[in-house]
This record gives C-alpha cells, structure tokens and sequence, in this order.
C-alpha cells in the first residue's frame, strides 16, 4: 500500500513520520517542500502536485489548516482530483467544515474514490509520540481498508458516524475545550486578584476535580448521561458557591462573563424548584432548547 500525505506543517509532519516509521512507501507535497526535508531524508518520495502524488498513491492523507485549503488542493489546478484513480481512498484530516466534507464526498464518490473525515486530537505534542485521537467519519468498510494507516499515526482511532461525523466530534470537543479554557482564566485570575498566588491557584486546579476531570468522567458520567439527578451534591449547593464567587468578583471588580452565564443558567433551575436534586440538573436546560439529549 503506497500512502500519500499532503500538508507537512506542524502537526502533519509528525504524522506523516509515523507513517513512515511504520515501513509504508511514503509520498508527500506541501506548498512549502522545505517543510518535508526529514521526511525526504528519511526515504519519503517528492511530488511536484497533489495530482502527481494521487497518481502514484492507494491512500492519500491531507492535514491541511482549513475548508479552503482542502477545496484547492482536492479540486484546485493540479488538484488529486485530477489524479485519483477508482479505488483510492481519500483521508482529511483536516478540523474541517462537515458540509465541504460531504460535498467532497459526493464529488469524489462519482469517480469511484472513497473519502473519510478523519481529524485528530492531542495536537503536535501528541502527533510527536502516537499519543492523538482520531475521529473518523465514513463507511465502515472503508475505514476498515486503511485502519492499518490510521493506527500507524494514532493510538485511538474512533468511528464517529457517517461522512462528516468525525468534524462535526472534533469542532464541539475543541469549542469546549476552549471554553474551558475561557472559564478557567477568569477564575484564576479571580483567585489572583483576590490575593491568592497564582502557583498556589494552579496547584488548586490542579489537584483539585478539574485536573482529574472529574465532572466528565465521574459526575456527569453518573447523573445526566444516565438521567439519574439523585443528590450527589444538590444545585442549591452548587447555586451557594456560584454567588459567593461572583459575589466576590464584584468585589474585586473582575469581569467573569462565562461565570455569569452560568449563574443565570443555575438560578433558572432552582426556580424550577430543582434546589434538592444534584447540581447536574442544571444542564438539561440547554438540552431542553435545543431538544437534544446527551444519555448513553
């Protein structure tokens, strides 16, 4: 099986390594070949194009920084369009948008070429030692023709859904993450200006239920995913340490929007009169909006 990878940037790089590590025949292309010189010093082949590289290749993997990029290289001028031969499979894993996902499917699926959305998670550092997580989207047959690839470049593979599965996972577990992010720097920054060093507020985080995501592997695990709000710790609780702690940024004139957002969401519970249930109730409001419910 000859494996073409295009786009050896930061993360594609490390991932095309291991794909030659794992002893495939490995052509790459990048807009910038200098970025491929390891990969070219340690045996991969050169092409000029991606439609020089879908000539040569059975399977072909692109970790390209977006929508637009993927559209060019897939059906620009010298596009792997232009080259891919029936029965080639099509890899992205680009953090791409499922709807071009799906178009490029549909597209590619007329000349006999099979496509999965594959985006990976555990960034460069990850990429580096095997240690992403690829969320793939697609027929499960295709998926099992190039699982060998894939396990090349990752520890954990997932199966997600149909075409455009593994995106739509990527981009809500990185919208999250980057939330939490947003919700951790405003109360760190809290703890700071409220005069606790910033070391000692990390090792609180730290040591504390975040650092052992606690909430995604215990308590949400047992409560909403399973519709079970038996107290483990009630949300008129909850509710008591949310307004001591916006109560104490208004003292200190900190702006904590994520925080009050989520003190409006846990005042709306409580007037359910949801004081007595655990602090989880509080999320099925948004599932109540959006009419979509997260149980397993």
């Amino acid at each position: 099986m000859k494996v073409g990878f295009i786009g050896t940037g930061n993360i594609g790089a490390p991932m095309a390594q291991q794909v030659l590590n794992a002893g495939y025949d490995l052509v790459v292309h990048d807009i910038r070949r200098e970025s491929a010189t390891p990969l070219l010093d340690g045996g991969a082949t050169w092409a000029s194009s991606p439609r020089r590289l879908a000539e040569q290749c059975d399977v072909i993997c692109s970790c390209l920084p977006g929508p637009r990029e993927m559209e060019q290289v897939v059906f620009g001028d010298d596009g792997l369009f232009e080259g891919a031969g029936p029965g080639t499979v099509y890899v992205d894993m680009t953090t791409n948008s499922p709807s071009v996902v799906r178009e490029a499917h549909t597209r590619l699926a007329k000349k006999s070429v099979a496509m999965l959305d594959a985006p990976v998670s555990g960034g460069m550092e990850g990429a580096r030692t095997r240690d992403v997580t690829i969320l793939v989207g697609g027929d499960e047959v295709t998926l099992t023709r190039v699982r060998p690839v894939l396990d090349a470049i990752g520890k954990t593979v997932i199966h997600v859904g149909d075409i455009g599965a593994g995106c739509i996972g990527k981009l809500t577990h990185n919208c999250a993450a980057f939330s939490v992010r947003q919700a951790m720097i405003e109360c760190m920054t809290l703890g700071v200006k409220a005069g606790v060093e910033p070391a000692k507020v990390i090792e609180v985080f730290n040591r504390g239920a975040i650092g052992n995501n606690f909430d995604l592997r215990v308590r949400m695990a047992e409560t909403i995913f399973k519709d079970d709000f038996e107290p483990r710790f009630a949300l008129k609780l909850v509710d008591k340490d949310m307004r001591l702690a916006v109560e104490l940024a208004a003292e200190h004139g900190v702006e904590m929007a994520l925080a009050e957002l989520t003190q409006r969401e846990i005042e709306e519970a409580m007037s359910r009169g949801w004081g007595d249930l655990d602090g989880s109730i509080y999320m099925t409001l948004q599932e109540e909006r959006t009419g979509a419910k997260v149980r397993f």
